[in-house]
């Protein structure tokens, strides 16, 4: 990874920290994404610890707003002038409902949608990088979702499970139509279950324990430097071996009815 740029989001703590310290070893520039400058500040402080030669960022965005999404993706273009590689990692889980800057549910807003729009913003970058890698951090939480676009933004069929569920289930039906997207351009884009990990998330969502950040990391960093996934795409990664999604989450249909859907709902299309 010596000389390669990667862009992690979420990466202030939980799996997309470990992440990034994991790359930054491998020899990685490593810029992070985070919404407290305090917590940017201390991990960015860690990665140059770990590679003083590095040339480390970070970048602040609340991913509940696709304003300050774009202005993320508005930095990054302006800062670097390549991404190797760029790991759509930040996630929520809420108990309760509750709306985005937007107008849209914030678990689907933070964990598809704005990565949605980042990850378009920054293609042009990508290419130009190429061969470059986009990786969507899912779950296997995604075999429990279905999309259904009439409730998505209800409070009274709310659920923070099923909504947590959907969104995962969007990261994997979003990769499928991106790779359609991608093709002849040097990017390849692939999803991922990280395993259950102890994090924030894990926590605040199903209250139990699960592995350690290392090994949850593992497939994150299989899949941003793994020689031998350098014209892999369209795959769905588990314990750093291709797995199989749900049979939702292999439908072509549903995955341009997404991407089309997602257009709209972030401005790109009228």
């Amino acid at each position: 990874m010596t000389g390669k740029t990667v862009l992690i989001t979420g990466a202030t703590d939980g799996i997309g920290m470990q992440t990034a310290y994991d790359l930054a070893g491998l020899g990685a520039n490593v810029w992070i994404h985070g919404r407290n400058p305090e917590r940017l500040e201390n991990v960015l402080s860690e990665l140059k610890n770990i590679a003083p030669n590095g040339q480390h960022g970070s970048c602040q965005a609340d991913f509940s707003s696709f304003a300050q999404t774009r202005k993320l993706a508005e930095d990054v273009n302006q800062s670097l002038d390549r991404l190797d590689v760029l790991i759509n990692n930040a996630g929520v889980f809420m108990n309760e409902f509750e709306e985005s800057e937007d107008g849209y549910e914030m678990t689907f807003a933070v964990n598809h949608l704005a990565h949605f729009l980042l990850t378009l913003e920054l293609l042009p970058l990508l290419q130009k990088s190429a061969p470059s890698r986009i990786i969507n951090v899912s779950s296997i939480a995604h075999q429990g979702g279905g999309i259904d676009y009439d409730t998505l933004n209800s409070k009274h069929h709310f659920d923070g499970y099923r909504a947590y569920c959907l969104s995962k289930l969007a990261n994997i039906l979003f990769t499928r139509q991106l790779v359609l997207e991608l093709e002849g351009t040097g990017i390849t884009a692939n999803s991922l279950h990280p395993g259950v990990v102890t994090t924030k998330l894990l926590w605040a969502g199903f209250s139990i324990e699960g592995v350690g950040l290392e090994e949850g990391a593992e497939t994150s960093v299989y899949c941003a430097s793994s020689p031998e996934l350098e014209n892999v795409t369209g795959k769905y990664f588990i314990k750093k071996m291709p797995a199989t999604p749900s049979k939702y989450a292999q439908d072509d249909e549903a995955a341009r009815e997404l991407w089309d859907k997602s257009l709209e709902m972030v401005g790109l299309r009228d």
